[in-house]
């Protein structure tokens, strides 16, 4: 009998030994399957649509040479946001302002090839990209108020093709501007700017206005600032924004939009980026770094 049991309980020992591998073996496989689907369902991909899917989040100004500086009022393309709305183009980037009826900042690049020989198209038009429920000013909003449809990225700035050019006399670049800023002192600016980029530099400008001096308009109202700005940052060509130092040249202005002043030299109205941003409460230079922005924003220009 003792002969026969030691077979038997060989056997169960074996049995048993084979069952506890199979259960590890399938734990094991349990895990890794696991693992496998959690790496690949859908709220783990790139749009994924599951549950724990994060929302898409809000864009901010993209990478673009025209605000590669950085983006001074954190603008979005929410249509929500109706006074701090981002509108890109090719040409420029703006934030646009509903209430007002105009841009609160417009930053663009400019070098040489910018600049061609297109004839100005002086076809102001609406701004037809912004959302539906927006402000679309025309051009008679200014029609017989004493204001000219002052450009802020300027129209010479952009001649190198028809289509750049049109794009400028969108009536969301434009701020009123008295005559004698316009045509004068705010245009002699404009001109040395493509002075220094016809000579090897490129320019990373942003400008706009501040203040109200009243409303102008027929069927959409506009703000009338009571001054204009603009921020030159000069590089050489080539350069990139990233290789700006605290030696760069930087030109601010603030322009009071009155008349009066076409005998003015531009020079006569420099100032700090850090003035400019008390004034407005916008925050220049973000995408530099730290110690390289507050080094340039504290640099008054001489004007030569």
């Amino acid at each position: 009998m003792a002969a026969e049991t030691k077979p038997a309980m060989n056997k169960n020992r074996l049995l048993f030994l084979a069952a506890v591998a199979a259960i590890c073996l399938f734990i094991l496989l349990s895990i890794v399957v696991m693992r496998f689907v959690g790496v690949h369902s859908p709220e783990s991909l790139p749009g994924g649509v599951g549950p724990s899917a994060p929302p898409p989040a809000t864009r901010r100004a993209p990478v673009s040479l025209n605000v590669a500086p950085g983006d001074p009022s954190g603008a979005t393309d929410d249509p929500s946001n109706k006074n701090n709305y981002l509108l890109v183009k090719p040409q420029y980037v703006l934030s646009y302002n509903n209430e007002k009826g105009e841009p609160n900042w417009v930053s663009w690049h400019l070098e040489a090839a910018d600049i061609g020989d297109v004839e100005r198209q002086n076809n102001f038009h609406p701004e037809q990209s912004l959302p539906a429920g927006f402000k679309r000013v025309t051009p008679d909003d200014y029609t017989g108020s004493g204001f000219d449809r002052g450009h802020v990225c300027n129209s010479k700035d952009r001649t190198r093709t028809a289509a750049d050019n049109s794009e400028t006399f969108s009536m969301a670049n434009m701020l009123p501007q008295t005559p004698d800023l316009n045509r004068q002192v705010w245009e002699s600016l404009e001109s040395y700017c493509r002075t220094l980029a016809r000579q090897g530099n490129q320019l990373f400008i942003v400008a706009g206005g501040y203040g109200s001096a009243g409303t102008i308009g027929r069927a959409n109202k506009v703000n009338v600032p009571t001054n204009c700005w603009k921020i030159v940052l000069v590089l050489p060509a080539g350069r990139d924004i990233s290789q700006a130092d605290r030696n760069a040249r930087v030109i601010a202005v603030d322009m009071p939009n009155a008349s009066g002043i076409a005998q003015d030299p531009w020079q006569k109205y420099t100032t700090t980026v850090r003035d400019i941003e008390q004034k407005t409460g916008y925050n220049f230079f973000t995408d530099l770094p730290a110690d390289v922005a507050d080094a340039l924003k504290s640099k008054k220009d001489a004007g030569r």
